[in-house]
């Protein structure tokens, strides 16, 4: 009778201290889900650059929405305008959520990308969208702030003798211009607006 008593007097702290266990386990699994959710973003978009109306446009005009950022050219053959394309059905996607996100293009060709350039083509895809364009000497400045990469490739079929190579993510800021995330060319519109909903 005594043994049982003891057992189950040991029984009963194990069950204890499991349940101790499992709580500091929960609350370990809490305090690192607010520390992740509190880190400062990887980097944040600044850009002062000139839209397709000719207005200078800079991160602080977007303040208070998401932006959907797509760095690429207005010649491009394939990539930017499939991409601006699935940009153009996530707005439509939005419905009444779509004023919370401002999509941008960013041209990494300005030689050629001029507002009025620009001004004919980003409209094709949705009024909403705002193409930026800027100085030689302003969009080479672009890597220094977001982590993407293009250059100029001779091509002596391409409009102007030559083409750009260039990262091809879509990239997603938070209200505060800080980075939210990001999606590889080819994603689809549906698995982009699911996550953005989620967001807004």
């Amino acid at each position: 009778m005594r043994l049982k008593s003891y057992q189950k007097v040991l029984w009963g702290v194990a069950a204890l201290a499991g349940a101790a266990l499992v709580s500091a386990m929960l609350w370990a699994d809490y305090n690192a889900d607010r520390a992740r959710s509190t880190e400062p973003p990887a980097f944040r978009a600044a850009f002062t650059l000139t839209d397709h109306r000719g207005q200078v446009r800079t991160e602080r005009d977007f303040a208070g929405r998401w932006m959907l950022v797509f760095f690429g050219f207005a010649n491009c053959p394939d990539i930017c305008p499939t991409t601006l394309s699935e940009v153009a059905a996530v707005m439509e996607g939005l419905g009444d959520g779509a004023a919370k996100v401002q999509p941008l293009f960013i041209s990494i060709d300005p030689e050629r990308d001029t507002p009025e350039a620009l001004a004919g083509f980003v409209p094709l895809f949705d009024d909403r969208i705002i193409g930026l364009t800027g100085t030689p000497e302003q969009i080479a400045e672009i890597p220094e702030t977001f982590p993407i990469y293009f250059e100029r490739i001779e091509e002596a079929g391409a409009p102007g003798g030559y083409t750009m190579g260039h990262t091809s993510h879509l990239l997603l800021f938070d209200p505060e211009a800080g980075f939210a995330a990001s999606w590889p060319y080819g994603a689809p519109a549906e698995e982009i607006l699911a996550d953005l909903r989620k967001r807004i």
